[in-house]
């Protein structure tokens, strides 16, 4: 196991918007006397604990003093609504919670921990490093309404994808990294920040960027000497028009990914960062993020081409189910870099997970060099800014109000973020102020990304001929109508 894994950072971070800074010897300082505070609040090896920072700095602290334990650290999204993290420690049981100062949603049943207090000498080298096969990470990627559902890194697979994202860019590349992203899920932490991290580079935080922020980018990547950084399309969008280009093209290497990257916005990012590889990333938190990547300047300029696999084996799923290397199909991806499982549900690790490949729900041509080009999805979940939504969960939350007789969520195409949540709602009786009223509720259940941004009433829900749902017909019939003012 990598020093990294074991709580061992050889890199600096910087939180750009608090000015707090550790040097690499101050930053081991840090996490060592966190996991000796821990240890003295009796979290030790195989210990689960739910990080819900708001500060990512805090967060990547608290995960590397786990770390130095052999804990298991389970990320959860900061905008959580009581609800969906009562259901996610229910589920977890965890040893507790590292929250900071932050004020939790809710009354939650778990033990709050603290990092920072005083050690007692008998805990002062309580450390241990932790066994390749041992859980490391938990991070979930849907459980708005249903079960959460957790993906489970062990250390051995973040190890192999930290080590191949860092043979495949480069330490130098990697040097000064600007971190945009949300780190509770695979792009923003082991793309973000574990990766620069690992390979000795210095880490400047900015996550999740204002509209101001993204206008100051320009000045901001030749301020600090950015040489790498990795985002979502949904920013770009935003930046092409609103910042002006850096005056110094610092930048060596762009990532982008979580969301499709068109040709013509691809080139808009070439242009404004004047970097030498500007890359359409393909991955999943599965995969422990990346799994193929193509850049800009390699020549192929086409919506849906992700390059070639990144430390894998891809194939597509043939007609009758078994891989093939070549054609159009389901993708399979196969690496050690595969999460273990998800948490506690056999059945979705036993759905995804056949035979050792991963099947991805991602429709993709496959060439004969072995070439990605991903066609569309075979999952129906939203992608807003490289946030996922399964509008199944939305249909079962929205269907709990007494006013409400049936749902369907679907995604609505959107400039800005790529996609956003809309949804139809039949209901059950005439009400003037209904909308209003559905979206005030959904913002008390479930975190912001997730409330519809588009809402259209309907008499009926189109159905299939086995008399179910048809979500695609509903949102053609949403989308060919006006949606219902706000």
């Amino acid at each position: 196991v990598t020093p990294l894994l074991a709580g061992q950072a050889p890199g600096a971070l910087v939180d750009l918007r608090s000015g707090s800074a550790w040097s690499t010897s101050a930053l081991a300082r840090e996490v060592t006397h966190r996991a000796e505070a821990l240890a003295g609040r009796g979290v030790g090896a195989g210990a689960r604990v739910v990080l819900a920072h708001a500060s990512p700095a805090l967060l990547l602290l608290d995960l590397l003093a786990l770390w130095r334990l052999g804990a298991c650290a389970v990320c959860l999204h900061p905008g959580l609504a009581a609800r969906e993290l009562d259901a996610i420690l229910a589920l977890v049981e965890p040893a507790g919670i590292l929250a900071g100062a932050r004020t939790l949603p809710g009354d939650p049943q778990c033990p709050r921990l603290d990092a920072c207090g005083r050690v007692r000498r008998a805990h002062a080298a309580v450390v241990r490093a932790p066994a390749p096969a041992d859980p490391a990470l938990v991070l979930f990627t849907s459980g708005t309404t249903g079960a959460p559902k957790g993906v489970v890194h062990t250390f051995a697979s973040l190890q192999a994808r930290i080590l191949d994202n860092h043979a495949r860019i480069g330490g130098p590349d990697l040097a000064r990294s600007l971190a945009l992203l949300p780190l509770h899920f695979g792009h923003g932490l082991i793309g973000g920040c574990l990766t620069p991290l690992w390979a000795g580079g210095t880490v400047l935080l900015l996550v999740q960027p204002s509209m101001a922020e993204l206008a100051g980018l320009g000045e901001l990547l030749r301020e600090h000497a950015i040489s790498f950084l990795t985002s979502v399309p949904s920013m770009w969008r935003i930046v092409v028009k609103s910042s002006h280009a850096p005056r110094a093209a610092t930048l060596a290497r762009v990532h982008v990914g979580s969301a499709p990257l068109g040709a013509p916005l691809w080139r808009a990012i070439s242009e404004w960062t004047g970097a030498q590889a500007v890359c359409n990333m393909y991955g999943m938190t599965e995969t422990a993020n990346w799994v193929a990547g193509a850049s800009w300047a390699d020549g192929t300029h086409e919506d849906g081409f992700v390059g070639c696999a990144w430390g894998a084996q891809v194939r597509v799923a043939g007609g009758g189910g078994a891989p093939a290397r070549r054609g159009t199909g389901e993708l399979l991806v196969r690496t050690p870099a595969l999460m273990q499982g998800y948490f506690r549900r056999p059945d979705l690790s036993a759905a995804a997970l056949v035979d050792g490949w991963y099947r991805t729900g991602d429709v993709a041509a496959l060439g004969a060099d072995g070439s990605i080009r991903l066609i569309g999805r075979c999952k129906e979940e939203i992608n807003r800014a490289g946030v996922k939504v399964q509008p199944q969960e939305i249909d079962a939350l929205l269907e709990r109000h007494v006013a409400v007789l049936e749902a369907c969520a679907f995604a609505v195409p959107d400039p800005v973020a790529g996609e956003l949540v809309g949804v139809a709602v039949r209901a059950a009786a005439p009400h003037a102020g209904l909308i209003d009223e559905l979206r005030r509720w959904c913002t008390q259940q479930i975190r912001a990304e997730a409330v519809p941004e588009r809402w259209y009433l309907v008499a009926a829900l189109p159905r299939s001929e086995r008399g179910k749902i048809d979500r695609d017909a509903v949102r053609r019939l949403c989308l060919d109508r006006p949606r219902q003012p706000a």
